[in-house]
């Protein structure tokens, strides 16, 4: 094949890829995180119904991630083994009978254990979407691929928000308001998890839309990556598992997801403090910030591929994130507090292409799968933290100031050891940037 054939095969196995798979794990992943975030929308309701306190929902909301980090990479292993197709249905119809379940909790302890069972039954979902992501897609387009197929991160809060909230107002069959919601918004997940039984192919030789010659260059192309070994390439499960690289890059996603959680989880209640509001227009004013991290997390995702350079495109945006918690969380003025935490969820959100195209650098197959589930796992520690610490420390502050500042520490954190990691391994090539490849 001739070199202009060649690239002709590569745009276009591409631009397939990126049309038929991106939009669909968009789907399915904005239905992962509205199940996993609406508890937060439930709170304004569901708290004084039960009794729970600040510091009970707080723990609640977090208990999730320790079922999900407990079970996370033998999930992904088990998705290397059996495939995406088989594996990401089962994740997706048992996490939306449970979180259909959340309508039937009935105080603290039955709270928790849903959230805890919620947690098991999703994990391996989203390490598993970056893993799949990994077998398609060559590593130096992977930023802004993971970026539109994050898009559905903010999304879910941009469209769940008004739709929660308004689902708070239904009460029919002696159910109330936040009961329905967690029913309604179940539903999907349930369907989509049989649609992705039927739809989803396992790997580029399945795919019945790419040619014979889309599917050769694709497949040469990951195969040469595999072999490619000056990122510190592991050819095996337990090889991976023992990388410090990627035991370091778990420690910087906790403290990214500290930020994203606590952030996630409270903004609802955050927002509603700043004056007098009713649910709906809480879920109205909930849009803004998440908006932007939309737009945000493209741009940024797109600039990441075109410059090549990974690390400051995951640390400035932690370095805004935290700089604009602090502002909200002491700011006297509703505006600017709101303002501030506008700033917030761009940065805590356009930095997550970057990190995920940085960590699964030299990783490929079963390497690939333990490895991104173990940063994962590692990461989602933080989202236990962020919202179990935001309620201890509104139960005894009476405030959002002090649990503000610190997952902001951990945003500056995160962003002083991405840093370090660079320096690490590349000391004298910190303002440097490729120029970017040809596709």
């Amino acid at each position: 094949m001739t070199q202009s054939a060649d690239d002709a095969a590569a745009s276009s196995a591409l631009r397939k890829v990126a049309w038929r798979l991106v939009p669909f794990l968009g789907v399915l992943y904005f239905f992962a995180f509205l199940d996993r975030v609406n508890v937060g929308f439930a709170a304004l309701t569901m708290n004084a119904d039960l009794g729970l306190s600040a510091q009970v929902f707080g723990l609640g909301a977090g208990i999730f991630f320790v079922g999900y980090v407990l079970f996370e990479v033998p999930s992904n292993v088990m998705l290397e083994r059996f495939g995406a197709r088989l594996w990401i249905a089962r994740i997706m119809i048992s996490w939306g009978v449970l979180s259909a379940a959340m309508a039937f909790v009935q105080g603290p302890t039955s709270f928790y254990a849903v959230r805890f069972l919620l947690g098991i039954a999703e994990a391996g979902f989203f390490p598993g979407i970056i893993f799949y992501l990994t077998c398609w897609f060559p590593s130096r387009h992977r930023a802004r691929i993971i970026g539109l197929f994050m898009i559905a991160l903010p999304l879910s809060s941009i469209i769940g928000a008004p739709i929660s909230t308004s689902l708070l107002g239904i009460e029919a069959v002696g159910l109330k308001g936040w009961q329905w919601m967690f029913l309604l918004e179940a539903i999907p997940t349930i369907v989509l998890g049989v649609i992705v039984f039927t739809v989803l192919p396992d790997r580029p030789a399945d795919a019945k839309w790419l040619s014979a010659e889309e599917k050769r260059w694709l497949q040469d192309e990951l195969a040469r990556e595999h072999a490619d070994t000056s990122h510190g390439h592991a050819s095996s499960l337990r090889e991976a598992l023992t990388m410090p690289r990627v035991w370091r890059y778990g420690l910087v996603y906790f403290c990214i997801l500290v930020g994203l959680y606590g952030f996630g989880f409270w903004l609802p209640q955050i927002i509603a403090s700043l004056g007098q509001m009713t649910n709906v227009q809480v879920g109205l004013f909930t849009m803004i910030p998440y908006t932007l991290a939309c737009i945000a997390l493209v741009l940024w995702g797109r600039h990441s591929d075109a410059t090549q350079e990974r690390a400051w495109h995951v640390a400035l945006p932690s370095i805004l994130g935290a700089a604009a918690l602090t502002v909200s969380g002491w700011a006297s003025a509703p505006l600017i507090g709101f303002a501030a935490l506008c700033l917030a969820a761009v940065g805590i959100y356009s930095g997550l292409p970057a990190f995920w195209a940085l960590a699964s650098r030299g990783l490929q197959g079963a390497a690939a799968a333990g490895a991104i589930a173990l940063i994962n796992s590692l990461g989602n520690f933080g989202g236990f933290l962020g919202p179990a610490a935001i309620g201890m420390a509104k139960t005894h502050t009476g405030s959002y100031a002090a649990s503000l500042l610190l997952i902001a520490a951990f945003l500056a954190v995160g962003a002083v050891l991405v840093i370090w990691e660079r320096l690490r391994e590349e000391p004298f090539a910190m303002v440097t940037t490729s120029s970017p490849p040809s596709d």
